[in-house]
């Protein structure tokens, strides 16, 4: 496969914070005092409970949405409104119904790229995610991971040197989600942008992740949005044992970090 991906870049939040005004008039914070430093390449995911900010931080990061206090940078530089060095998947696919997997996933070419080069970082795409024959299919005739993988095609049609993944297989079942983290670290290796990732699935930022953020409130200021609780690195060369010792033991302290006391959770 060709290297035409963007290199990737390093991400960094300094004193963030992001607040959204309520009905009555008030203000409530959502985040606040964020400080994170992401090296190029990475893989970083975020961990949290419902509500506290996670997604919030992503789209402050890609620039559909603006901090109320703080900086966000990519490569040493301010985030634009959304900023072309990075791309999002959501969970939901947002496919075109209309439009074949080719031409959604063409959707993502950058503007301005000339004709021939966009076919072939397309087919090449559409290879990667092993999508090459369903070009000429519609989103209502793939399965859901089909789906998932010409959403993730899209996005990097643009050469992100950011990524940004917002529960991007939450609404798949089980096997596939499986398959799909085993397909991501592929992409990666190929294509290996910088990875933000949303997830509320401990064992899938166990599994992908350099290192896992920790969102949450502290107990001494319940009320103030969200800040960052730990950062913990994940150890290991992935492909990673689920069942080592080391992970075992992280997943014991991210779910009591997240309120599950991991005696309720049975392992994987």
């Amino acid at each position: 496969m060709s290297n035409v991906s963007a290199p990737a870049l390093r991400v960094s939040l300094r004193s963030v914070a992001r607040r959204f005004e309520q009905p009555d008039g008030s203000q409530r914070t959502v985040l606040r005092d964020i400080e994170l430093d992401i090296r190029a390449g990475e893989i970083v995911a975020i961990l949290g409970p419902s509500g506290g900010g996670k997604s919030t931080m992503l789209r402050l990061v890609s620039g559909l949405d603006r901090a109320d206090a703080g900086r966000v940078e990519i490569d040493g530089t301010p985030v634009a409104e959304v900023d072309q060095r990075s791309a999002v998947a959501f969970q939901e696919p947002r496919l075109l119904p209309w439009r074949t997997v080719e031409r959604n996933v063409r959707l993502g070419l950058p503007r301005g790229t000339e004709p021939a080069a966009g076919r072939a970082r397309v087919a090449e795409l559409l290879r990667l995610m092993q999508l090459d024959a369903a070009v000429s299919l519609r989103p209502r005739q793939i399965s859901g991971g089909m789906a998932q993988r010409a959403s993730l095609a899209r996005a990097l049609a643009r050469n992100p040197g950011v990524l940004l993944l917002d529960e991007p297989f939450g609404a798949l079942d089980a096997l596939t989600r499986l398959t799909m983290q085993d397909l991501l670290l592929e992409v990666h290796a190929v294509e290996p942008a910088t990875i933000l990732l949303v997830t509320h699935d401990v064992d899938e930022a166990l599994v992908l992740a350099d290192r896992i953020v920790l969102l949450g409130e502290t107990p001494d200021a319940p009320g103030t949005g969200s800040t960052i609780r730990t950062i913990l690195h994940v150890p290991g060369e992935r492909p990673r044992d689920r069942a080592a010792a080391a992970i075992v033991e992280l997943r014991s302290l991210l779910l009591e970090g997240l309120g599950v006391p991991s005696h309720h959770v049975s392992a994987p």
